[in-house]
């Protein structure tokens, strides 16, 4: 059995290792990948363990030994899933690994946006306390969470866990999402009910057909100007020129983003140097016992493969 995991560099930070799979089968681990790359790299392996690197219906035809591929990721637009299933490829996904993480980094984004603490720092670190007149010294408005209205876009486990943190803090909480939950204590309301009430708008559904450029000229023109934006979820359900114009024209107060449209991210961004936005580098997932953890998920689902009895399938190939 020949597994190989083509971009383990984006898990590694000299804090782990691979050898959770090495029971399984005969491990060709590579740093990174380029698209290009892809299927070479992969050629006759029976199983594919990847974060971002794409594998496409291209790709999967030039490995005709392919039957399972494992993600180091909830989301799965890097697959082509439709491709996948007439194959008969298995497709696997961590769906609950970060949820604790990206519910903190949320939270760390929105307490940032709300504080104004980017520059809280740099008024300490220039010496503006040490000048000021009186103990404190506070000419950036800082703004209670408590009594503000939290709209959750998708209701998953991130999206739930975030949901009751805003509670904690004395948040209304509403949600929208496409399915239906069985239990859900908060209020169920349209996309639009949810631009329009938002003080903090958080995204947390995958990217798809339906949610690529979700936030755009439009649904930004509903939000308060006083509104606050997170998304940890995908940059492609941001239009960020459309963002980048509601924050430079003051039509939304500020946006926490710790993902992009392209990633790295590209210098010519129109949200750099953005003031009232703030970006941080796909971190929200990363905290090692996350990654640990994530790992140990992968490896679970791995071994639920070989067992045959598939389980976090996404897909559902035929004959399996």
């Amino acid at each position: 059995m020949k597994i190989v995991i083509p971009d383990w560099s984006t898990m590694d930070a000299e804090d782990m290792g691979f050898s959770a799979f090495s029971g399984s089968g005969e491990v060709v681990c590579c740093g990174s990948t380029r698209p290009e790359e892809a299927a070479a790299r992969i050629g006759d392996a029976d199983i594919v363990l990847v974060n971002k690197t794409p594998i496409t219906r291209a790709v999967m035809a030039q490995c005709p030994n392919l039957k399972y591929i494992g993600l180091f990721a909830t989301g799965y637009n890097n697959i082509d899933l439709e491709a996948a299933t007439e194959r008969g490829i298995v497709v696997s996904n961590a769906g609950t690994y970060s949820t604790q993480a990206v519910v903190q980094h949320t939270f760390a984004l929105l307490f940032a946006l709300a504080g104004d603490l980017p520059a809280y720092f740099r008024a300490v670190e220039d010496g503006a306390w040490e000048r000021s007149k009186t103990f404190s010294y506070f000419p950036y408005p800082v703004h209670e969470l408590a009594g503000k209205t939290f709209c959750v876009i998708g209701y998953g486990s991130i999206g739930q866990g975030t949901a009751k943190a805003a509670e904690a803090f004395g948040m209304r909480v509403l949600v929208h999402t496409r399915s239906v939950p069985e239990h859900c204590p908060y209020p169920l309301v349209s996309q639009e009910e949810a631009f329009r009430a938002a003080d903090v708008l958080s995204l947390h559904c995958p990217l798809n057909a339906q949610t690529a450029h979700l936030i755009r000229q439009e649904t930004l023109a509903l939000m308060k100007p006083t509104a606050f934006l997170i998304n940890t979820a995908r940059g492609g359900i941001v239009d960020e020129a459309a963002l980048a114009q509601a924050l430079r024209t003051g039509k939304l107060a500020g946006a926490g983003l710790d993902v992009l449209e392209q990633e790295p991210m590209s210098p010519d961004t129109p949200l750099k140097g953005i003031p009232n936005c703030l970006i941080t580098p796909h971190i929200a997932w990363s905290a090692l016992e996350t990654r640990q953890r994530l790992i140990g998920i992968v490896r679970d689902n791995l071994q639920a493969f070989l067992d045959g009895h598939p389980q976090n399938w996404v897909n559902r190939p035929k004959g399996v």
